[in-house]
């Protein structure tokens, strides 16, 4: 197998991905129509399910587009005129559902809760109970990948039981390495992306839907088109093909990820993850920088990093220094924090977060940063 010039990414997707799943998109041109292609995504629909769900009781829909279109799917078809869903809003990724719900006119509760902490599960169960609205659903950033902030979606899910309201969770980036059993935690919809933790090519989107909810949706008044999840199931169930063209190399990769996904184990996958950060942790305290999350509340997986207080640091200027390097940083999202952002997911290891930090030391020397006793 050819060598393909290697690329650190420690933005938060798409992650570095291994020379197997590039060159998985090198292959004949096929026609999507074919019979084939229909047995590539039908594996790929089938074991995406199986990662967090049991495939007799939720269905895996796929998406051309990025992980936007899988969550704006779910919102923009499963939720009724006269339906209301409260959405958790303790990051970009929350406030970005917001913003979907308002262009389709969604009736909405937000529920807003710290950037930088846990979520108060007595308010939130208390704003549940005493809305003037009936709400039916409830909306949540399982990982918020703004900062590296894990929300307790099982805790969350059995006040939604409770209540007997549907759970919508956004599982972007937390998706194949977090462990998630959405018969336990009560998630009746879920969205994610081929291009993170799957260590896939951007470009494709999923729902992963309990699939007793989404043959209840197929009557309710249709808002959209492409993104309409029923009609893509339903078509999906019935031909093993997707409504519109597919990106069809990027499904190979996504199946070629999968199985590497196998390999290694998820489990072991997020261990190595794991090591990754609390390697990544201990050197950047070392260098006196301070990170946002509290270590109960974080993922492990993205970390905002508060920029050291120097007059001559500039974000821009530092992530040339690194792109330079073949190493990729990220600007933070949150206008009141400034901070950057370092994921470790991907195909990388301790060396390569060793290389960072060494770079990342060197950087800060040069701008003159002195750390604060």
């Amino acid at each position: 197998m050819k060598h393909v010039k290697r690329n650190i990414l420690l933005n938060p997707g798409p992650a570095t991905t291994t020379d197997s799943v590039k060159w998985a998109q090198v292959v004949p041109d096929i026609c999507p129509r074919e019979a084939d292609f229909g047995n590539v995504m039908k594996f790929i629909s089938n074991e995406l399910t199986a990662i967090v769900a049991n495939q007799n009781q939720y269905s895996t829909i796929l998406f051309g587009g990025s992980g936007t279109a899988a969550v704006e799917s779910i919102l923009s078809s499963v939720i009724d005129t006269n339906d209301t869903v409260l959405i958790i809003d303790n990051g970009a990724y929350g406030k970005r559902m917001c913003e979907i719900a308002k262009v389709y006119g969604l009736n909405t509760v937000i529920y807003h809760s710290p950037l930088d902490d846990g979520i108060d599960l007595g308010a939130l169960e208390t704003v549940i109970r005493e809305c003037d609205k009936k709400i039916t659903h409830l909306a949540v950033v399982h990982h918020e990948t703004t900062t590296g902030l894990l929300n307790d979606i099982e805790a969350i899910g059995s006040i939604c039981k409770k209540y007997d309201l549907e759970m919508i969770v956004d599982a972007m980036s937390s998706f194949a390495a977090i462990p998630i059993d959405m018969t336990k935690m009560n998630i009746h919809y879920l969205a994610a992306s081929s291009n993170k933790n799957i260590q896939g090519m951007a470009g494709v989107s999923f729902v992963i839907a309990n699939t007793h909810s989404l043959e209840l949706s197929k009557d309710l008044h249709q808002k959209n088109y492409y993104l309409h999840l029923y009609s893509q199931y339903d078509y999906f169930s019935k031909t093993s093909q997707l409504r519109f063209t597919p990106p069809v190399q990027t499904l190979y990769a996504l199946k070629q990820a999968i199985i590497e996904l196998k390999q290694e184990g998820m489990k072991e996958r997020y261990n190595r993850y794991s090591e990754s950060w609390n390697t990544l942790i201990k050197g950047i305290s070392k260098l006196g920088l301070r990170f946002m999350i509290p270590k109960k509340h974080h993922s492990k997986l993205i970390t905002a990093i508060y920029e050291p207080e120097c007059s001559k640091f500039d974000f821009n200027d530092m992530h040339d220094y690194f792109y330079r390097r073949n190493f990729t940083i990220y600007p933070g999202k949150l206008n009141q924090f400034d901070t950057f952002r370092i994921a470790n997911i991907g195909e990388i290891t301790c060396k390569d977060i060793n290389v960072f930090l060494s770079l990342l030391e060197s950087y800060l020397q040069s701008i003159g940063y002195v750390a604060k006793k």
